[in-house]
């Protein structure tokens, strides 16, 4: 492929260009599927990260969509996946090695074990909890911190697949029994990877699917799957390639051989015969599947990203909470908003424009347009937001 064609190929399996093809509550589904699942992120500045993602690809998304899909209709579940994550119901038997790894492993493990089912009967009593509701204030071991006995043991219980969230206020999680509300076919159906590299395999398949195309050089994009190094991963690899679920490729100017799946080959069918494609103009979350890995995105795109988030400010480059800015098949900046929400209003606070890139007057439409809908998403009462490059 040339570059351009594997910069379409990505956006055009990413939903990212062209007309949207992902739309309403249907819409979400479908990509957190295609995708595998998208990160969880609790910052929320101008959008998490879950919502700016699915704002950026399913038009007339809103957050009550996912609120609705994660603790009312029950067709997602956030989890542990590629970190803290949102993926389908469907997909819970595939993580019943991850739940088995917390029942036998796991800090402070013999303190909550000697209070799990006192836990789980206060939970059969009230229907949900947070941890103030429990009330063991003992500290234990726990991350990166000590923290309360009631955490640690809501937290494990979670981690087994005993207790899942049952919604949220702000930051604080509330839990409820897993078998009261996710169907007992799905609780307990059984799972179709029988080996740890079955499991690798489809873990792999689907990091592949989520971004488009990937390398099998070390990357954030393993993130979650284990001790994944190098001989391990040639193994897994070579083992897709004979199964015929990935296609090996080669991109102008990198060195290294790419992988998209074989499923995908009717992208690439249209990647080759489209000459052009339709412009949109988006805002990218931070921790967006697209850019899980960033030198990928370096190589392909030409552009150079990093989350400032946790750099001291007198080391940042740009801000805070800074969002690439896609327009077309490139990226043209990068854009600082943020919402202040006793106003309920949408501010941008800086863009900057990428080396080379030249707006054109048509530029500023989208961008005027992309600002509203980022505005509608945060529910600003500010309809239009006068802001030129």
């Amino acid at each position: 492929m040339t570059n351009e064609q594997a910069r379409n190929f990505i956006l055009l399996k990413q939903g990212l260009i062209g007309e949207y093809k992902f739309k309403g509550k249907q819409g979400v589904c479908d990509f957190i599927k295609q995708a595998g699942c998208i990160q969880f992120d609790p910052i929320d500045v101008c959008g998490k990260n879950a919502d700016i993602v699915l704002n950026s690809r399913v038009s007339d998304f809103t957050k009550e969509i996912l609120y609705q899909l994660l603790y009312e209709e029950r067709k997602l579940v956030d989890y542990f996946d590629k970190n803290m994550a949102i993926f389908c119901i469907e997909d819970w038997k595939y993580f019943s090695h991850s739940r088995e790894k917390y029942r036998l492993y796991g800090r402070s493990r013999d303190k909550v074990n000697m209070i799990a089912d006192m836990i789980k009967r206060i939970i059969r009593e009230k229907k949900f909890v947070n941890s103030r509701d429990i009330g063991l204030k003992e500290t234990v071991d726990w991350g990166w911190n000590p923290t309360t006995l009631a955490r640690a043991a809501l937290e494990t219980l979670y981690f087994r697949g005993d207790l899942i969230i049952h919604h949220k206020k702000g930051t604080m999680k509330y839990y409820a029994l897993a078998n009261d509300h996710i169907d007992p076919t799905v609780l307990h159906d059984d799972n179709p990877n029988k080996t740890v590299d079955d499991f690798v395999k489809w873990q792999v398949l689907r990091r592949i699917g989520s971004i488009g195309i990937l390398w099998k050089k070390p990357s954030d994009a393993w993130i979650g799957i284990g001790d994944f190094k190098s001989d391990y991963r040639e193994r897994i690899f070579s083992s897709l390639l004979a199964e015929n679920k990935i296609i090996e490729c080669t991109v102008e100017g990198i060195s290294h051989k790419l992988y998209f799946l074989s499923e995908d080959e009717s992208i690439m069918e249209i990647v080759f015969k489209e000459t052009s494609l339709e412009n949109r103009l988006e805002f990218i979350a931070p921790l967006d599947n697209m850019i899980w890995d960033r030198n990928l995105i370096s190589a392909i795109f030409n552009f150079d990203y990093k989350w400032e988030i946790y750099i001291p400010v007198s080391k940042r480059k740009y801000g805070y909470y800074v969002l690439p800015v896609l327009f077309g098949n490139r990226f043209i900046g990068r854009i600082e908003t943020i919402i202040n929400k006793k106003l309920k209003q949408l501010h941008v606070l800086h863009f900057w424009k990428e080396k080379g890139f030249e707006p054109d007057k048509y530029l500023n439409r989208y961008l005027q347009d992309c600002l509203e809908r980022f505005a509608n998403l945060n529910l600003c009462e500010n309809s239009s937001i006068q802001f030129v490059i």
